[in-house]
């Protein structure tokens, strides 16, 4: 079975022109014949000219061979070069990341990017990492899928997470009651935080009045000015601006991001009900924009409240992975140690490179 573990080695072909010129090209000597009056001109070496033609086809057929093999064996061995790894989540809390790598022993290890299923991947590029090295992964434990079994590795790993924002959509603050038709029915409360110039603060307040009247008056909202232990939604719209520090909620609506807020720069695109939000997680809660905010039309707030009101019935999250540490349980690779092309590659490498030998030193005599 032939496996490419590194198959970029592949790219390394065109180097087979390099035989191919060596051997079309041929040094003669232009013959010289003395003449008499030669002796009364200076004397000058020979000249010799380069003819093209093809010369010693096996040679060049075994060194071409060579090489094919040496790019063969090189792109199915493996060469472990990482060391000791952190694997950070782009959306983690920094201070508190910094914290666990810190207690970890891990300060002076590489870090890069927690990629999408980590345990996973993980598992699948674990050869790249030198058999002393140890991981870290450090994320929001909404970030890590709990495995359905405990993962084994080849190296220790840590595992570090850390709670998520609650992210439940839309969030009740509580709930009161009304009376219609002389029946009795509950009233969510939700609690809004605006925080946009005076220009585009009347926007959002006809926004949110609307919001009031639909879904049969299910809901009321209530705005403030700053956030407080009922608050569901923070509503930002100061792009010069930077929120306090200690603003939390669970929910926020970015009107236009910037770089307040990188988690926005990776965030997932979403398209419901007309509408396109893109979302990030982040320590200050869910980050939401779209061009959508605020709308600029009864069609596009009607449309924004289905979408909100649809976002609402999300399905539970995967259970997260808690912080833990996996030991050493793998002796050895299995989807690596099931093909071995690279011993066989070895031996018709050398005896290539003999055979080359031998015919190098057959044409020379």
């Amino acid at each position: 079975m032939m496996l490419s573990s590194y198959p970029l080695w592949w790219l390394a072909l065109p180097v087979l022109l390099l035989p191919v010129w060596w051997h079309r090209q041929k040094r003669q000597r232009l013959k010289a014949e003395s003449l008499a009056t030669a002796r009364f001109l200076p004397s000058a070496p020979p000249e010799q000219l380069r003819v093209w033609q093809w010369r010693d086809k096996v040679l060049l057929m075994v060194r071409c061979l060579m090489l094919v093999a040496l790019i063969g064996w090189l792109a199915a061995t493996i060469f472990p070069w990482r060391g000791d790894t952190v694997l950070i989540d782009a959306g983690v809390d920094k201070a508190w990341a910094e914290q666990q790598i810190a207690t970890a022993g891990f300060s002076a290890a590489t870090r890069m990017p927690l990629p999408p299923g980590a345990l996973t991947w993980l598992r699948q590029n674990e050869r790249d990492w030198r058999a002393d090295a140890k991981l870290l992964i450090v994320a929001r434990d909404s970030q890590v899928a709990m495995p359905a079994r405990v993962p084994q590795f080849s190296h220790q790993l840590a595992l570090r997470t850390s709670p998520a924002p609650t992210a439940s959509l839309p969030a009740t603050a509580g709930t009161t009651t009304t009376a219609d038709a002389g029946a009795s029915s509950p009233l969510v409360l939700q609690h809004v935080v605006l925080a946009a110039a005076e220009s585009r603060a009347q926007a959002w307040r006809s926004l949110f009045a609307a919001f009031d009247t639909a879904g049969g008056r299910a809901s009321l909202y209530t705005l403030a000015s700053e956030p407080g232990a009922a608050t569901t939604l923070i509503v930002w719209d100061t792009p010069n601006s930077t929120p306090p520090v200690t603003w939390r909620a669970a929910h926020w609506w970015i009107a236009a991001p910037t770089a307040v807020f990188p988690e926005l720069a990776h965030a997932s695109t979403l398209a419901i009900n007309g509408i396109t939000l893109k979302y990030a997680d982040s320590p200050r809660g869910r980050l939401w924009t779209s061009d959508a905010f605020p709308p600029r039309d009864a069609d596009t707030a009607h449309a924004l409240y289905e979408a909100w009101q649809l976002l609402a019935v999300n399905p539970a999250p995967a259970y997260a992975t808690p912080s833990q540490t996996f030991a050493e349980t793998r002796s050895a690779l299995p989807a690596i140690s099931e093909a071995r092309p690279a011993t066989w590659l070895a031996i018709l490498l050398l005896a290539l490179f003999m055979l080359e030998r031998i015919l190098t030193h057959a044409r020379r005599n």
